[in-house]
């Protein structure tokens, strides 16, 4: 049995999780701070490590990346995209009017994660813009709270996991602003992991320029233009010495064993870069997983 370290119970990390192990029985280490997930792998605790790494609708996770490229030397094994559907959470009896039809007047208070109360707004401007908004730690502890304060006219944005996990009520499905909501995942450990399903393969290194080389970031990715060589990626991230020094985190769509590829970092470190392979791994799409 595979030993997972991931954000809390019924989040949307949970539901990812159990869709990329669907056909195996795994062990999960929940964590409220996505440090203590890195460092669950680093410390051997776990086997692999997911991350949340990117978002339709907010973009890249930035705490995370750093903490990828920064803080910690885990490879990265496989990705893939999960839909992020956020609920409007509650007890429908607490919250139903005299024809059994839901009442969002007698609703006093929204609890969520501020990611995913970001991405119900319209929802929340429509239905209940006299109600006070809460910010908590995650989706799956807005829920819990929901749970432990009855009969306070409290409800919560989070996933049907939670909602079932916590004995309550679906009070409306999918409250996010838009369709095409997906959260992209990271599997991190130092062992190799691949599925029995059809994937790409992407690789994810980080590139740091010489100061004093005029022009180096064109030279970067000449080297990978001329060759012919896709990125799916680039992103600049701070390297934290110095005011105005980043790092260049670059994602290709090629396997790191390729001829190409090699020859494109060999170019890259001869103009005074230093590359660092984050990874070279499947990336699955969400209807390849179903």
């Amino acid at each position: 049995m595979r030993t997972i370290a991931l954000l809390p119970a019924g989040t949307v990390s949970d539901e990812a999780a159990r869709l990329l192990f669907q056909d195996e029985e795994i062990n999960c280490k929940y964590h409220r701070m996505i440090s203590d997930v890195f460092m669950s792998t680093v410390n051997k605790i776990s086997e692999y490590s997911i991350i949340p790494i990117e978002n339709t609708i907010d973009g890249s996770v930035s705490l995370h990346l750093d903490w990828l490229i920064q803080e910690v030397d885990l490879p990265i094994q496989a990705e893939w995209v999960y839909p992020s559907i956020q609920n409007l959470i509650g007890r429908k009896s607490e919250l139903v009017n005299e024809a059994g039809e839901l009442d969002f007047t007698k609703v006093k208070k929204i609890i969520s994660h501020p990611v995913a109360m970001a991405q119900c707004l319209h929802f929340i401007r429509d239905n209940m813009p006299h109600v006070e908004t809460e910010h908590v730690g995650s989706t799956s502890e807005s829920v819990r709270i929901v749970r432990d304060n009855p009969e306070q006219g409290i409800v919560a944005i989070g996933t049907k996991l939670a909602a079932k996990n916590n004995n309550l009520d679906v009070l409306v499905s999918k409250v996010t602003d838009h369709d095409n909501n997906y959260t992209r995942f990271f599997l991190v450990g130092d062992k190799p992991f691949k599925l029995n399903k059809e994937a790409i393969t992407k690789t994810s290194l980080l590139i740091t320029l010489p100061e004093d080389f005029p022009g180096a970031l064109h030279q970067v990715l000449s080297a990978f233009a001329w060759r012919k060589i896709n990125m799916s990626r680039i992103e600049s991230r701070p390297t934290k010495k110095k005011l105005g020094s980043y790092h260049f985190y670059i994602e290709i769509l090629m396997s790191s064993d390729q001829l190409l590829f090699q020859s494109s970092v060999q170019e890259i470190e001869a103009i005074g870069c230093q590359v660092r392979i984050l990874g070279s791994y499947p990336s699955y799409k969400y209807e390849q997983l179903l």
